[in-house]
């Protein structure tokens, strides 16, 4: 296996492995735009063997092989813990990593990937292919795999047609060995038991690890975050590098925070979206029955939930009108009318919002809503009045 040197070694480090049949090139969009950050990660990216600068493999190895060649990698560079991901053969390579060096990995990212990849049939017959015609014959059905209907018509000079020719370059024997490990891996047993945070990210029209498929791999871990990328298919990193890249900083940010680091996040993501008012408030009137509860609050509703990246504010403001509408609770439905004011969305919205809810949760309710809604419009025409103790109380998830 070869490598991509890092960066400075102040930095956390994130190492960056592809897919079958692709090179450390697979991430170049991506690293790019992780390294503007002023808090960019040091990034490693990691060939296949046979792949891109990497020797060819003669002898068999395992997906647990790759792992361990990536751990002496990190070690060659400083050793220490780390973040990963790796689309489709690397996120396996990831996930390997999380289970058998757990006290190493921080967090990791499979993108377009599994426990368990198609068959080992499908795997046998398609090293054979390889080992008989070369990865030339594999070029087609690896265009229709790895990109989305339409992407490479509507980028003909980008780096799809590129990665097309790099898969020509790379080793047949390597490959065949490579779809050979792919064949003996299953770790679908072993999931339950993975603690580190887990990003799982599936293109919308990938055909190999489909978005059910990867979402039902999240639901098995027991701490990860499902993403669909809806103009994807195999190759996310190539096909959407940005939002690839804004996933991993999120991954590389929220794996840093410490419980305390969580609960300052949490608080400025609430003071912006309820205002300073209504956080002091509130904080005045923590008990030590309650203080429990708005720690909670803060932590997980504000420094978790309302702080991805996956839904702007406004679209969470949105979806939280329509929820508490539909539950009935008038109370914090008054606050987040504020909030959703403050996130940018104007009456006309917030008043279709509701409208459109009174289809699916009722027109007592809707009704009961659109009172609350003007009472609050009121008030931003004029001083607050006093507010109840049960006003004061609210809760602020």
């Amino acid at each position: 296996m070869s490598s991509a040197a890092p960066t400075a070694a102040a930095s956390p480090l994130l190492v960056l492995l592809p897919s079958l049949g692709t090179t450390a090139d697979l991430w170049s969009d991506v690293v790019s735009r992780l390294s503007a950050s002023p808090d960019a990660p040091r990034i490693l990216r990691v060939d296949l063997p046979g792949h891109g600068a990497s020797p060819a493999a003669r002898e068999p190895f395992t997906v647990a092989d790759l792992a361990a060649g990536v751990l002496r990698l990190v070690d060659d560079i400083g050793g220490g813990a780390f973040r990963v991901a790796g689309d489709s053969l690397g996120g396996a390579v990831a996930l390997e990593l999380a289970i058998s060096a757990s006290d190493r990995v921080l967090g990791f990212g499979m993108l377009c990937s599994g426990a368990r990849i198609a068959t080992p049939d499908s795997w046998a017959q398609r090293a054979a292919q390889v080992r008989a015609s070369g990865t030339a014959s594999v070029v087609a059905g690896s265009a229709q795999r790895w990109f989305a209907p339409g992407y490479l018509n509507a980028h003909p000079d980008g780096p799809g047609p590129a990665a097309l020719s790099t898969l020509v370059d790379v080793d047949d024997e390597s490959y065949a060995r490579c779809c050979e490990a792919l064949g003996s891996f299953d770790r679908t047993t072993a999931l339950g038991g993975v603690r580190a945070p887990a990003l799982i990210v599936a293109g919308a029209h990938d055909p190999v690890c489909t978005p059910e498929s990867m979402r039902q791999l999240a639901e098995r871990l027991p701490n990860a975050r499902f993403v669909e990328l809806p103009g994807a298919s195999h190759l996310v990193p190539l096909e959407d590098p940005a939002r690839t890249a804004a996933l991993l900083a999120t991954l590389l940010e929220d794996t840093a925070l410490e419980p305390g680091d969580r609960f300052e996040r949490g608080m400025t993501v609430r003071r912006a979206v309820l205002g300073d008012e209504h956080v002091d408030r509130a904080t005045a009137a923590i008990t030590p029955e309650t203080a429990d509860f708005q720690d909670f609050i803060t932590r997980y509703a504000w420094g978790e939930v309302w702080a991805r990246p996956q839904l702007t504010r406004a679209q969470r403001s949105i979806a939280t009108l329509a929820s508490l509408v539909t539950g009935g609770h008038e109370n914090e439905l008054r606050m987040h009318v504020r909030a959703a004011l403050r996130n940018g969305l104007t009456r006309t919205e917030i008043a279709e919002v509701i409208h459109h809810t009174a289809l699916y949760a009722g027109l007592p309710a809707a009704n009961a809503a659109l009172a609350a809604m003007r009472e609050v419009f009121a008030e931003q025409s004029s001083e607050p009045t006093d507010r109840s103790a049960g006003d004061i109380e609210e809760n602020d998830g």
